[in-house]
């Protein structure tokens, strides 16, 4: 009796130590296999980073910490197998963790993904910029968020269907609750419509200046989400917009100006009436002969008011530029050379004057002692 008891213990210990050895032997598996992978990553990274295939390196670089995890949840999995088969009467427990460790396959697959659509964008973006191609921001933005949701929506449903639920009557009361739900997110879908009429439209892209007639907004677009813009003022305070509001208000996008207009009007004494046309056509002249005026476009320069006190005419043209301060650089110039035309022809720039006419029989009979 005493030696089969003996031998039962011996052959539990010996159980429990291949328990522990096959741990013990999954877990160094893990670590070894995750310690040579992180080495062949790096050196396949560094090779492809000197292809001009954008795809590569970021597949690889997109792949380095997903992989990681997925090594340890794989060996996660073995382990809880290991502990399953030599554990009874917690085959339920252990059985619950299987979908566990299935989401979190999922979950991981799904991080790849976000990782690979975000190293893919910022790659085509760079690769185009230093090839000296025109970059749209913002239409690369919208592709990746669109794929961006489609991997999260799809992950979800998969999740779910994992996880027991049906996704065929998920479905069904998504049609019936659908319509509750428009009515009662009708802001966050007017919102999102605009992103899509934004993004498909594209009045404007990241980096433009735009301003609204009928409403204070101006400032640069710092980024085009699905639910709002944000946009940052000239005074550098941010401005967040729902994009419902770019439905129903007027935008005005000077960025995408052909040309910058210079409209003033210049007033010159009465006195100097009969110096008028020359000095207009002198002024015509400058401006059809500067380099920073676009002839082409409308250029005039007229005498066209008797103001109270003064000869006004006008100038009206274009400059070859749009860029807002090379515009006023040029603005100046133009004002400078017109004062001094005006005051070569003998004139002067006419300021507000009163002229009081006194009757000759009004006297100012001064106070007695006002003398002393």
């Amino acid at each position: 009796m005493d030696a089969l008891r003996s031998f039962e213990w011996e052959r539990l210990v010996a159980g429990d130590m291949s328990w522990a050895a096959q741990i013990f032997a999954a877990v160094l598996a893990i670590l070894l296999l995750n310690f040579f992978l992180l080495r062949l990553l790096d050196r396949v990274h560094a090779s492809l980073t000197r292809t001009a295939n954008p795809w590569d390196d970021a597949f690889v670089e997109a792949l380095r910490l997903p992989l990681r995890v997925f090594v340890w949840l794989a060996g996660l999995t073995f382990v809880v197998h290991i502990v399953e088969s030599q554990t009874e009467g917690a085959s339920a427990f252990f059985s619950s963790l299987d979908p566990v460790l299935d989401v979190g396959i999922i979950a991981v697959f799904v991080w790849f993904l976000m990782r690979l659509v975000e190293r893919v964008e910022e790659n085509l973006l760079q690769t185009m910029e230093a090839a000296g191609k025109s970059v749209d921001r913002t239409t690369a933005d919208a592709l990746a968020k669109l794929v961006r949701a489609s991997v999260v929506i799809a992950a979800a449903l998969v999740i779910m269907q994992t996880l027991g639920f049906s996704i065929s009557g998920l479905l069904a009361f998504g049609g019936i609750g659908g319509i509750a739900i428009g009515f009662a997110a009708k802001d966050l879908l007017a919102n999102f419509l605009g992103g899509l009429i934004l993004f498909f439209d594209r009045p404007f892209v990241v980096g433009d200046w735009i301003r609204s007639p009928d409403r204070e907004i101006e400032g640069t677009v710092e980024e085009i989400g699905w639910r709002q813009t944000k946009i940052r003022t000239f005074d550098k305070r941010p401005l967040y917009v729902p994009n419902g509001f770019f439905l129903s208000m007027a935008i005005e996008n000077p960025s995408r100006m052909s040309h910058r207009r210079i409209k003033e009007t210049i007033g010159v004494r009465y006195d100097d009436l009969d110096k008028m046309g020359a000095i207009t056509a002198e002024v015509r002249q400058m401006l059809i002969g500067h380099p920073e005026i676009d002839e082409s476009q409308t250029l005039m320069v007229n005498f066209n008011a008797f103001a109270p006190s003064s000869l006004d005419f006008f100038i009206y043209t274009f400059t070859h530029t749009t860029v807002w301060t090379d515009f006023h650089v040029i603005k100046q110039d133009v004002l400078l050379k017109i004062g001094k035309i005006i005051a070569a022809h003998g004139a002067e720039i006419a300021f507000p004057t009163s002229t009081v006419h006194v009757p000759e029989r009004v006297r100012i009979q001064e106070e007695p002692g006002a003398a002393d």
